[in-house]
């Protein structure tokens, strides 16, 4: 792919300097940057690559003395990080994953493809499948029986899609990603175990030896627009109704939500995150890589979760947790001042038990 400086500021509504017509055929860090290449330096403190590399033309952050740099024309925007959002997306070479139906899919004659959608290799898609308008379903996908896709799908090879699930338009799939299996919902015929410790927290009582009888997913999955999911990531069925995924989330790689679990608008997840079954999480929600979150509770709105934290109560809308259990990550700060005063303590302590000893005075 090859732009002028021009086409790329007009592109990503930044301003152009110096020689515009300068043709950029890739994107490179500048340190490694060629004369070809577009050198991404957004941030004043890594301008030092810059004169490593042999770049001409560089995207910089607004206000740059580009000439100074001893380039020949610049891009400059306010906020460069969002600038990147839409260079990439001009330069991005995509998958080369052909055009058409490839000969080897296997297309049920009742499913409904639209306008313009690409199967590849060894895809199958199921009886009364729809699939909206210029979509991909690219190598090795299954799509199960009475499921929608909307409008400009995008999965890669190896995504699987239960049946019964209905998913928004502009949806996003990664390598590896299983959209509607199963719930963990199992059952003993007597109390188990689990259920008694959990009601007294602790004490299982009488450990009987009880076969696990498993509760069909009888619910589908319903994901909005906007949506993707990342590589190897899991969205289980409800037991009974839906587990919905709102409008606009992002969700990273090795992520499992479990079932009936209700995500709304926005919210960006991490990777490794597991969200425990019927949790309802709010909007604009962000965990963290690694963050838990306990079964049947509620996540506010507008929550930040830092990562690794085990959220296992309630968390009211706006708050910053940090930590296991989560509590307020400036709450967090602190008890984690304390426990490393903790072995200092612990020898002022034992020198005062000692000098309280010498003076005669029993402990």
């Amino acid at each position: 792919m090859a732009f002028t400086v021009q086409q790329i500021a007009a592109a990503i509504d930044a301003q152009a300097h110096g020689n515009v017509d300068l043709v950029v055929e890739r994107v490179a860090e500048p340190a490694m940057a060629g004369p070809d290449d577009l050198a991404l330096l957004t941030n004043p403190k890594f301008a030092d690559g810059l004169a490593k590399g042999q770049a001409k033309v560089a995207l910089l952050w607004d206000g740059a003395d580009w000439q100074g740099m001893g380039l020949e024309a610049a891009i400059t925007a306010k906020r460069g990080r969002f600038a990147m959002s839409g260079l990439s997306r001009m330069m991005d070479p995509g998958q080369s994953y052909p055009e058409g139906i490839h000969p080897t899919a296997l297309i049920d004659e009742t499913a409904s493809l639209g306008e313009g959608v690409s199967v590849g290799p060894y895809a199958v898609v199921g009886a009364n499948v729809q699939i909206g308008a210029r979509s991909v379903i690219g190598p090795f996908c299954h799509i199960g029986a009475d499921t929608s896709l909307g409008e400009d799908t995008m999965l890669r090879d190896h995504v699987s899609i239960g049946a019964r699930v209905t998913i928004g338009d502009r949806f996003w799939a990664q390598p590896g990603a299983r959209i509607g299996a199963d719930g963990l919902s199992f059952v003993t015929p007597e109390p188990s175990g689990v259920e008694k410790a959990r009601a007294s927290l602790g004490d299982q009582g009488d450990v009987n030896e009880q076969a696990w009888a498993r509760i069909h997913s009888l619910g589908a999955v319903t994901i909005g627009n906007d949506v993707e999911i990342g590589a190897n990531s899991c969205v289980d069925y409800g037991t009974v109704r839906d587990t919905k995924i709102g409008n606009g989330c992002k969700i990273d790689n090795l992520v499992h939500v479990a079932h009936n679990v209700v995500v709304g608008n926005d919210c960006l997840f991490a990777g490794l995150v597991g969200i425990a079954g019927s949790t309802r999480i709010g909007n604009n929600v962000v965990l963290g890589g690694q963050v838990g979150v306990t079964d049947n509770t509620t996540i506010g709105d507008n929550v930040i979760a830092g990562g690794g934290s085990k959220l296992m109560s309630k968390v009211a809308p706006g708050q910053v947790v940090l930590g296991y259990p989560a509590v307020k990550m400036e709450t967090n700060l602190e008890m984690y001042k304390a426990l490393r005063r903790l072995p200092r303590l612990a020898k002022q302590f034992a020198d005062l038990q000692k000098t309280v000893s010498k003076l005669g005075f029993k402990s």
